[in-house]
């Protein structure tokens, strides 16, 4: 393949025919396609899209999407884009790596990919290799471990919405992802690694497979910080936040994520080029207008909040010039 190329990853879940059915996950996805293709000049062969449709080529379970995610960072050179969107349910976990709750994200088979293996994508990028993440799911802030946080609860004050909106949150709670593992396995335990390891083995998220730290000898492991990466987290909520599944009237009435839908307005809306963070606070303001809760975060280094969204990193904007 050249270099300077382009790479994307999109997948959506929609859960059909079961209670965590979400409707607007194949019609984020596919918007996202023709954004890249129009855009930002993705070539539509380099683009792996992974739906859970009857008529899909490839399913998004948690193996298939490692494995889509794993063959677009090996095929990456310095100068390439690589961009990752997802669009389904999320939840956080206790993992018995961790001495915190931890994001992940609920494929089609349960098979949690979690903030662990984002991680380990992102460390293993060539230098000078770009990987933007668009996660809208719940849970979804801090979705790449130890990610700096640029927009979040810690560095913007969250308002309310006033306008009522009927929504579904694109959320599965721990516990009933731990009940669906635990009536397959039959095992009796609470530890949701055990169930993981034993229907998925080898595929299983990194967060199950990877040794313990041991916290006598390592006592600081999860609050270590990073030297700056080129991993970069948009991220349709925080951390303690839902995102919505909605219908909304300016996007025709068709079901979709409220975050995607806000990303694509935004880019609509303004044919110049956006920073990472302009992108993100204009979402965050088209939210707030809309009636949701959801506050979009961004996380990512000094550089990179400024860099231009899926631009060569190199081309940065002033970033508070088009919000003021």
């Amino acid at each position: 393949m050249e270099k300077g190329k382009k790479l994307a990853v999109l997948v959506g879940c929609n859960y059909p025919n079961t209670p965590n059915e979400l409707h607007g996950c194949h019609n984020d996805v596919r918007a996202s396609r023709d954004m890249l293709v129009t855009r930002f000049g993705f070539d539509p062969t380099h683009i792996e899209l992974l739906t859970d449709e009857d008529d899909s080529s490839m399913m998004p379970t948690g193996a298939n999407i490692i494995k889509a995610l794993d063959k677009m960072v090996d095929q990456a050179e310095p100068g390439d884009i690589l961009f990752f969107h997802y669009s389904g349910h999320g939840t956080l976990l206790n993992s018995r790596n961790s001495l915190k709750r931890e994001e992940a994200i609920v494929p089609c088979d349960f098979n949690l990919i979690t903030s662990v293996d984002f991680r380990h994508l992102v460390n293993r990028l060539s230098k000078g290799t770009s990987f933007t993440i668009l996660s809208d799911s719940c849970h979804s802030g801090g979705l790449i471990d130890k990610e700096k946080e640029q927009i979040g609860p810690l560095r913007s004050s969250n308002t309310e919405a006033n306008i009522p909106l009927v929504h579904k949150p694109k959320f599965i709670p721990f516990e009933s992802i731990l009940q669906h593992l635990s009536s397959l396995t039959n095992i009796n335990t609470s530890d949701i690694g055990t169930h993981l390891l034993e229907i998925f083995g080898p595929v299983a998220s990194l967060m199950f497979r990877l040794p313990r730290p041991d916290p006598v000898l390592d006592p600081n492991f999860s609050t270590k910080p990073l030297k700056p990466d080129e991993g970069i987290l948009l991220s349709g909520c925080q951390t303690d936040e839902t995102s919505a599944d909605v219908q909304i009237m300016e996007n025709g009435g068709k079901a979709c994520g409220a975050f995607s839908n806000a990303v694509q307005m935004v880019l609509k809306e303004n044919s110049g080029p956006l920073s990472n963070k302009q992108l993100v606070m204009m979402a965050r303001k088209i939210l707030k207008m809309q009636g949701f809760k959801q506050h979009p975060c961004l996380y990512c280094s000094d550089y990179n909040a400024d860099a231009i969204f899926l631009c060569q990193a190199e081309n940065r904007v002033d970033v508070f010039s088009m919000l003021n």
